[in-house]
């Protein structure tokens, strides 16, 4: 009875790894080229660029007024 469960048991893994080796490679095909993303992202950064500039500029500004206005207020 032993030797059949130890026959069962090597015959259990000699299947598991039968089961694990690699199927024969097939050649990749290549996947069609994309177009690029480019002049979208370039357009996109311009306007992130143009808009952070808006935003400094608005800030100087604020800032220039809020200091005229002590300077007012001191007089």
């Amino acid at each position: 009875m032993n030797k059949l469960l130890a026959a069962l048991v090597a015959g259990l893994f000699a299947a598991g790894a039968f089961a694990q080796a690699a199927a024969p490679a097939t050649p990749a095909t290549p996947a069609a080229k994309a177009t690029p993303a480019a002049p979208a992202s370039a357009a996109k950064a311009e306007e992130k660029a143009a808009v952070k500039t808006e935003k400094k500029a608005a800030k100087a500004d604020k800032k220039a007024a809020k200091t005229e206005a002590k300077a007012s207020a001191a007089k």
